[in-house]
């Protein structure tokens, strides 16, 4: 059965396989990008501070729920987020599939201090320096959708070009590549990315099993404040959440009620 996860992949490596730039000369220019904002630093901060840290997620829609709010102001957005509380914003760029852009990324960067997480399928090394030219402050590399050598060879180039990488898993055998790979920040995603089912008891499961010098964050199917209470009682540092803060009425309560102390 060919899944969401499947043909999103399949899609994203049709178009790095065209990609003709130099790997060389981009690092070289990503290598000379200005310093980025510290991403891991904000999430323990927020948890020095005694919170939940909130990854507050700019998306205009998904494969699974359709359109969540199409027309989002990524500067609006991005200001109330910051203003309610949020350690760090997440930023959808994929367009084909989520409806996202470099632009929604460039903007909400642009009228706040938060550290900006690049959100998109990175299957290449030509993805991560674009991270970093794009602006971002960290990228997402999916174990799922990574051989281990490519896990291990893009987290190394992040380091190369100065970007952090939150590595998303599943279970313990990603979990043990990650690791291996030298991940600092791992996210348990509770959608299961084959059928985008969500399932709590994933991230519940995983958090014990997470090295307490790693930073821990629990992605998707954020419900509202008694989720995020569990998962912070699990062992969780962050939450990443996007589809109740995007639909939202008043998203800044919504963050407000997400940051538990």
């Amino acid at each position: 059965m060919v899944t969401y996860l499947d043909r999103i992949l399949e899609r994203h490596r049709e178009v790095a396989a065209t990609d003709s730039r130099p790997l060389d000369e981009l690092i070289e220019l990503a290598g000379q990008m200005p310093p980025t904002r510290p991403f891991a630093e904000a999430l323990r901060s927020a948890v020095a501070r005694g919170e939940l840290a909130v990854i507050g997620e700019i998306k205009r829609r998904s494969p699974s729920m359709g359109e969540l709010n199409i027309d989002l102001d990524p500067s609006r957005l991005a200001t109330i987020y910051s203003g309610a509380g949020a350690a760090a914003l997440s930023v959808l760029t994929d367009a084909e599939f989520f409806g996202g852009s470099v632009t929604d990324l460039q903007i909400a960067r642009r009228v706040v201090s938060l550290p900006v997480l690049r959100k998109d399928f990175t299957v290449t090394g030509h993805d991560v320096c674009d991270a970093r030219l794009m602006g971002a402050d960290c990228v997402l590399l999916i174990a799922a959708a990574l051989a281990e050598a490519e896990l291990e060879a893009m987290r190394a180039l992040a380091d190369r070009i100065g970007i952090e990488v939150l590595v998303e898993i599943h279970d313990e055998p990603e979990l043990e590549l990650a690791l291996a790979a030298g991940a600092t920040i791992v996210g348990v995603n509770q959608r299961d990315l084959t059928t985008f089912e969500v399932d709590h008891e994933r991230a519940l499961r995983m958090a014990s099993i997470i090295p307490d010098h790693v930073v821990k964050v629990a992605e998707s199917g954020v419900r509202g404040a008694a989720d995020a209470r569990a998962l912070q009682h699990a062992g969780y540092d962050a939450v990443l959440v996007g589809e109740i803060l995007v639909t939202a009425a008043d998203p800044a309560a919504v963050m407000r009620d997400l940051r538990i102390g």
